[in-house]
C-alpha cells in the first residue's frame, strides 16, 4: 500500500527499465538490495547513482514500507560504492530528491552520491 499522498509506484520508470536490464548502464555495483551506476548527465567528477530493487517511488514510500532487511542493504550498499570508489578520506555528498518541489525526476527512490572535486556548500549561509 503506497504511503498517504504519494503516487503507486510506476513499473514504466527509467531505473524500473534499468532493474530489468531494458536499458543498459555503467554499472558500479550491485548486490541483492541496490544497484550502483555512473549518471548519464554528471553533475562532478563522480556522480553515481544508488538505487534499491525494490518497489519503492520515494524515501518516504522506501522508509516507512521496505523491510529492515532491505533498508540496512541498501544503505551499506551506499557505504560499500563510496568506499569502492576512494571517497571516504576526501569526502563525498549524499543527495535524494523527494517529489516535484524536492526536484525527483524519476519515481523511483535513489541517492546521488557525488565526488572527485571541492563540492562547496548545498545551502549558501545567510
Amino acid at each position: 500500500m503506497p504511503v498517504s499522498g504519494l503516487p503507486p509506484y510506476d513499473d514504466s520508470n527509467i531505473f524500473a527499465r534499468i532493474l530489468r536490464g531494458e536499458i543498459p548502464s555503467k554499472t558500479v555495483y550491485e548486490d541483492e538490495w541496490a544497484l550502483a551506476f555512473h549518471d548519464i548527465n554528471p553533475q562532478a567528477p563522480v556522480h553515481v547513482l544508488i538505487i534499491p530493487k525494490g518497489k519503492y517511488c520515494s524515501f518516504a514510500d522506501f522508509s516507512a514500507q521496505a523491510s529492515e532487511a532491505e533498508i540496512v542493504g541498501f544503505t551499506r550498499a551506499v557505504g560499500m560504492v563510496a568506499r569502492q570508489l576512494g571517497l571516504e578520506t576526501p569526502g563525498y555528498r549524499l543527495l535524494a530528491n523527494l517529489g516535484e518541489h524536492g526536484g525527483q525526476d524519476v519515481p523511483h527512490y535513489h541517492v546521488h552520491l557525488f565526488g572527485g572535486r571541492p563540492l562547496g556548500r548545498m545551502v549558501a549561509r545567510e
